[in-house]
């Protein structure tokens, strides 16, 4: 029978989760490391953030600050940049790395980065689809191997688009740390060797982005595997 909760393919699952797992002890004993590094601008994020957004020409970019640790995230339609408490006030690689990948985002915003704006209209459909996938699958279970086999395609669907929406994000992520390390190196804001480190660490941080598809992907596969030994 088909399930969703206990099948033999179930490790395809655990695998994907071990792979996240990893990606995100990764990136936290990354940024910890380089946290304790401070750079030779003595400046805070916050501060060489607003200075690196000013420089290029993004003055109407607002700057708040967020609770909670790496959750700095920039809002393309609020035109706000966001930095967590332990981001701002701090003048380690990490932080100034962490900032400037955000403004990396606000500047693929500003020059209308194709891949950011189909992310951003994905970002609805993607939010049903998660919403709405589990329940319209185990309807298609109820409903029997004839009829309900519609519903679980629909289901299998919306899952996808999760898959589609962290394939999407892939390249806004690399562009967006590319673009941070260029305007860094660009500013002089850090020296070769804090480059390097900045480096480290958002490759660290790209890798959760990987490692979080590639679970999607291991889990629409079991589901897959699932519905076609159920016919």
């Amino acid at each position: 029978m088909f399930t969703i909760f206990y099948d033999p393919y179930f490790y395809i699952v655990l695998i994907g989760v071990g792979i996240s797992t990893l990606a995100n002890l990764y990136i936290h004993l990354t940024y910890n490391k380089y946290s304790q590094v401070e750079a030779t601008s003595q400046q805070t994020a916050a501060i060489i953030c607003r200075q690196l957004l000013d420089v290029n020409g993004l003055t109407d970019v607002r700057l708040e600050g967020i609770r909670g640790e790496l959750t700095d995230h920039y809002h393309p339609e609020e035109k706000t940049l966001r930095l967590s408490e332990s981001t701002r006030h701090s003048s380690s690689v990490a932080a100034i790395g962490v900032a400037a990948h955000e403004v990396g985002h606000a500047l693929q915003d500003e020059t209308d980065y194709t891949p950011l704006k189909v992310r951003s209209n994905l970002v609805p459909i993607t939010n049903f689809g998660q919403m709405a996938a589990m329940p319209i699958l185990i309807l298609g279970v109820l409903f029997g191997q004839n009829s309900g086999q519609y519903l679980i395609a629909f289901g299998l669907l919306l899952f996808s688009l999760t898959l589609i929406f962290q394939l999407v994000t892939l390249p806004v992520e690399f562009n967006a740390s590319k673009r941070a390390l260029a305007i860094l190196d660009e500013q002089q804001i850090l020296n070769r060797q804090e480059l390097q480190q900045a480096k480290k660490i958002l490759i660290a941080a790209a890798l959760t982005y990987v490692a979080t598809a590639t679970a999607s992907f291991l889990n629409i596969l079991r589901l897959f595997i699932l519905n076609k030994n159920r016919r």
